[in-house]
């Protein structure tokens, strides 16, 4: 019986077998996972179009002219409140709740304007629900104009979008491929390395060969 001069064979498990593979093939298929996740999501995600309206609050002859700016600020908060959207649903055509969920408003710190920004899986109810709000803001702002001296006008009307505003299954790929190559270079670098003997175990030094104590006599 004759043995094996290169020792008893050691047992391949999938931990040995993915210690043994070269550095970069973890990020190599981190990137290329993260990819086809991502370009997947961008598939199946539904888009999402956007569209604004804009108003400006300009005053009368009664007011400082510098008291636009602050009015403007106080109708951007209140643009998505219910006593607004409440009015803004009959001409959008759609619930309170879903004006409250797509609808969101801002305002500038150099000029008294409002934008009015509408998010949805339809082009031309982004655009409706945007125009509902600005036009429902300028009804409440009208209704005040004696007090605040300061009226509320449309400046830009919401169009209907032409393109999505969520990003494409290209932008969706490039993205989760740079998170699975990064992911990928992390477990590379928390793995443990693999020593001179080629099994993963720490180097440990031999015995140092004792002195002959018979040549020292």
């Amino acid at each position: 019986m004759t043995e094996n001069p290169t020792g008893p064979r050691r047992p391949t498990t999938p931990l040995a077998r993915a210690r043994a593979l070269p550095p970069w093939s973890l990020i190599t298929a981190g990137a290329l996972a993260g990819g086809l996740l991502g370009g997947a999501y961008g598939v199946l995600k539904p888009p999402s179009y956007t569209a604004t309206s804009y108003v400006v609050a300009v005053p009368n002859e009664k007011s400082d002219p510098t008291a636009a700016l602050g009015f403007a600020q106080a109708y951007g908060r209140v643009a998505t409140q219910v006593a607004v959207l409440g009015d803004a649903q009959v001409w959008a055509g759609v619930p309170v709740s879903t004006l409250k969920e797509s609808v969101r408003t801002a305002t500038s710190p150099d000029a008294p304007m409002v934008a009015v920004t509408a998010t949805s899986g339809r082009a031309d109810l982004a655009a409706d629900m945007a125009n509902a709000v600005a036009r429902a803001l300028t009804r409440h702002a009208a209704d005040s104009e004696k007090a605040t001296h300061i009226e509320l006008q449309q400046f830009a009307r919401a169009t209907e979008p032409t393109e999505p505003s969520s990003a494409s299954p290209t932008v969706t790929g490039l993205v989760g491929a740079s998170a699975g190559g990064l992911l990928g270079g992390l477990v590379l670098l928390v793995r443990p390395r693999r020593s001179a003997d080629g099994h993963g175990r720490p180097a440990v030094p031999g015995p140092a060969p004792a002195a002959d104590v018979h040549g020292q006599l």
